[in-house]
């Protein structure tokens, strides 16, 4: 497949980088693939492999318990774990394809996954799937969710683990405090974030996305007030994200910076945001069930709630799609069966749900997501209702773009903080990333295969 014009400047700039990055080495050599990487071997089923966790710090302790448990059922190989954070691992991975380096296992959610499979750095893994014991017990949706994000209709390159979904979190305590009812809809979103908002006592309403991940928070909150129910027109060659529909939703929740929200939060990426409304007198806060088990953490079950994104046009509730995250096997590694079974043993029942118990997330394995616990964690039963039920419609992204990645984060997220600072108006903020993507979409479609 040819890599597209905005990867490759970006995998031309991130080799640069090569030299100052420390990458942990499992092999290199071009194997003509194109990536530094070589062609790796099975190997005996064991030895040594390395594992990158692509939300390192915040998934670090559950992995290493994760990998305890493996080694102990599999004492001829050992797991060497490398914690990336979610903001780096982009940049972590085009550099050890250009340059050498890259890990036998990493995880890989959808939104990389295309990129990462148009430069041939990672092994097709239905065949293995289909021989295993993982065969019939993964989520079918995941699954197939997985394999349109790679980008490719003969292969998949990943297997799921778990399903994120957005979630508004709000203080329980002071919403009653204030006579205000749950923000059951996108008006009650607004009116309550004005009415806990006294900035002269620090007390805000709301707390905004600026940092790493801002757009795809911000592209909830826009089709989820526009109605808006696909990413692209009726051929498939136009983005819907700059529809005057659209361009109105950003510019209302755009206005809420510094006015119901803390300067600070320009820069916040999830991290800071979350620590922010957990130790503060923040009302509400977007994210998804990764950050549930941080809240009972700070605040205890009883001084908050975590529920569906608000219904917004008609009486319907519209998101975006969250990226389900999983795990990949790289096609440089030298111990592929070593590093398949760790792979295996994941995504099985027993790891599976305990990894995403202590995660808050739904569960890629079909008999994980029955055990008790998801019921007793209400945002991800909540979660797992609204995806199933009917009540909601999902807008697609288009992860199978290899461009996606870029263009929805690093290209275009200090176009966004211009936005809120108001530099930069809505309309022309989504006319510049449309543009860009409906490029990317077009380039994509001239790759494809003719029917």
């Amino acid at each position: 497949m040819k890599i597209s014009k905005t990867h490759r400047a970006r995998a031309a700039a991130a080799m640069s980088l090569t030299a100052v990055l420390a990458l942990t080495v499992t092999g290199c050599g071009d194997d003509g693939s194109g990536f530094a990487g070589g062609a790796g071997a099975e190997g005996d089923g064991k030895g040594k492999i390395v594992f990158w966790d692509n939300n390192g710090g915040v998934r670090t302790d559950i992995w290493k318990e994760i990998i305890a448990g493996f080694e102990k059922e599999n004492p001829g190989i050992e797991v060497q774990y490398v914690g990336v954070a979610a903001t780096e691992i982009q940049t972590k991975y085009d550099n050890a394809i250009q340059g050498g380096g890259l890990p036998d296992v990493g995880g890989v959610g959808a939104a990389m996954l295309a990129g990462l499979a148009a430069q041939g750095s990672l092994e097709p893994l239905e065949d293995r799937s289909a021989d295993s014991s993982l065969d019939g017990e993964l989520d079918p949706g995941m699954v197939e969710a997985m394999k349109a994000a790679g980008g490719s209709e003969a292969h998949t390159y990943n297997v799921p683990i778990s399903a994120n979904n957005g979630v508004l979190y709000y203080r329980t305590d002071l919403f009653k405090r204030a006579g205000l009812a749950a923000p059951a809809t996108w008006d009650d979103f607004y009116k309550a974030a004005e009415k806990l908002s006294d900035p002269k006592k620090n007390r805000f309403g709301y707390t905004i996305r600026g940092g790493a991940g801002s757009i795809a928070q911000a592209m909830d909150a826009m089709y989820g007030q526009s109605g808006i129910t696909s990413f692209w027109d009726a051929k498939g060659e136009k983005t819907t994200l700059d529809d005057p529909r659209n361009v109105a939703a950003l510019e209302k929740y755009a206005a809420l910076y510094k006015k119901v929200t803390p300067s600070a939060d320009l820069n916040n990426d999830f991290i800071k945001m979350v620590a922010q409304y957990d130790s503060g007198t923040i009302g509400m806060v977007n994210h998804n069930l990764g950050s549930y088990q941080d809240h009972v953490t700070a605040l205890g079950t009883a001084r908050f709630r975590g529920v569906p994104q608000p219904i917004g046009v008609g009486g319907k509730r519209v998101q975006v799609s969250n990226p389900v995250d999983g795990l990949g096997l790289f096609k440089s590694s030298e111990h592929k069966a070593a590093a398949w079974k760790f792979i295996e043993y994941a995504a099985s029942h027993e790891a599976n749900s305990k990894f995403n118990e202590q995660a808050g997330l739904i569960p890629a394995n079909i008999e994980a997501a029955k055990d008790p616990w998801v019921s007793r964690a209400e945002p991800t039963a909540l979660a797992a209702k609204a995806l199933t039920d009917g009540s909601t419609v999902t807008v697609q992204l288009p992860y199978y773009l290899p461009d996606w990645n870029g263009i929805s984060k690093a290209d275009n997220e200090p176009e966004l903080q211009k936005v809120l600072l108001g530099r930069t108006s809505a309309k022309e903020f989504l006319t510049k990333m449309a543009g860009e993507l409906n490029d990317a979409q077009a380039e994509w479609k001239e790759q494809q295969p003719s029917a």
